[in-house]
């Protein structure tokens, strides 16, 4: 009969995550999580086979609380902007996770298949450009890479702490990208 596990698979993503949200994906070892569950790393394989499947958990659970912030940016009045905004808030608010599920390396992905791999969203997100701009997914795309690329460099600087930006600095920089990139699609039409 295996031993009764000491805490819940909850219970040890939980403390996981809290972690990695303080203090980045490297700190997350078991031995350390052990420690932060009052109790050796024992416990924690008597539920999980690995830490891989805590990490898992954890990603999991950032990616949840990521997409938290891209509903609330797609209900905006201008959703495509505010998820971009969103976006760089979650970097502001989360630089830890920010980094877990968007600073990690895609193997050198092309910068096509970059978007849907890094987020689950991608499909609602293309469909809101389309929409609201009336453009074909082609043209879409183009607009949703070119304003992801320069979005994610805002939230990147944000997330390392290499700039601060106010709320009005990122709408203005926002709305000037899109601005250029969406005239620029439709002047060639």
């Amino acid at each position: 009969m295996p031993p009764k596990a000491r805490f819940s698979k909850e219970e040890i993503v939980d403390k996981a995550f809290d972690i990695v949200r303080e203090r980045g994906v490297d700190a997350l070892t078991a031995r350390y999580l052990g420690e932060r569950l009052s109790s050796s790393a024992r416990p924690i394989f008597t539920v999980f086979d690995s830490m891989d499947e805590v990490f898992d958990g954890v990603v999991d659970r950032a990616k949840s609380l990521y997409n938290e912030y891209v509903r609330c940016g797609l209900s905006s009045a201008v959703p495509f902007k505010g998820v971009g905004t969103q976006y760089i808030l979650f970097a502001i608010n989360e630089p830890k996770l920010f980094h877990l599920l968007f600073m990690t390396q895609c193997d050198g992905a092309d910068v096509n298949a970059v978007l849907p791999m890094i987020d689950d969203n991608y499909i609602s997100i293309l469909q809101s450009i389309q929409d609201a701009y009336k453009l074909n997914e082609q043209d879409a795309l183009r607009l949703y890479r070119h304003l992801w690329i320069y979005t994610h460099g805002i939230a990147t600087l944000c997330a390392t702490g290499t700039c601060k930006f106010d709320a009005q600095q990122i709408s203005d920089m926002l709305t000037d990208v899109f601005i250029g990139v969406l005239s620029r699609i439709r002047s060639e039409k």
